[in-house]
């Protein structure tokens, strides 16, 4: 067993925990088959997180914190509020492949709402993106690029919903959702309502 800082360990096992919670559903992993996948005894992990449920907390933080870290990463370089926003339709974190363990396992988090801190943890996890969103569709509005018809924050609930409707369908292996025989996708139609053609002078429809 490789010792390791106590921060990079935390991170370790929380990487392990979302890939064994996504491939077993987080009832039914067990701290020992995780201590066998991070190569570390069960002690270890009770060293960082005092219960199962403590870890699965942590996760649901952890994606949190990576999404808005991963958005941001995209974003750089992009100063035009439409195009930033059209980025953003594309880097939906339940299908990407940095984010869809983590988000696999959050939808297992349907069945552990009753605790408290899990709740918590969700809705601290979801008003977060809202946050970073909601502050993106502002902008975009304030300098024309977007209708302000409707608040930024009720656009920023209508992407996130229909971000998870997606996620969901595709963790679920529903083949072809979203697009139609003709080559559309919602996501470019989304774009379209909010920002308009990305070249209105070469746009085919």
């Amino acid at each position: 067993m490789t010792r390791l800082p106590a921060a990079k360990r935390r991170e370790q096992l929380l990487a392990c925990a979302a890939k064994l919670f996504a491939e077993k559903g987080y009832a039914r992993a067990t701290t020992a088959q995780l201590a066998k996948s991070a190569g570390v005894t069960e002690p270890i992990i009770y060293r960082h997180f005092k219960s199962k449920r403590e870890l699965f907390v942590a996760l649901i933080e952890r994606a949190g914190r990576e999404t808005i870290a991963q958005w941001t990463k995209h974003l750089r370089g992009s100063d035009d509020p439409a195009e930033r926003l059209r980025l953003l339709l594309g880097e939906n974190p339940m299908v990407s492949a940095e984010g869809r363990d983590a988000y696999r396992v959050m939808l297992q988090a349907i069945t552990q709402v009753h605790e408290d801190d899990i709740q918590r943890a969700i809705e601290k996890h979801m008003h977060s993106l809202h946050q970073f969103l909601a502050a993106e569709i502002r902008r975009a509005q304030e300098e024309h690029k977007l209708t302000r018809r409707f608040e930024a924050e009720l656009i920023a609930w209508l992407l996130i919903d229909i971000g998870m409707g997606y996620g969901v369908l595709t963790a679920l292996g529903v083949r072809g959702h979203g697009a139609s025989k003709g080559g559309g996708h919602v996501q470019e139609l989304i774009s379209r309502v909010l920002t308009g053609p990305r070249h209105p002078g070469n746009d085919k429809a």
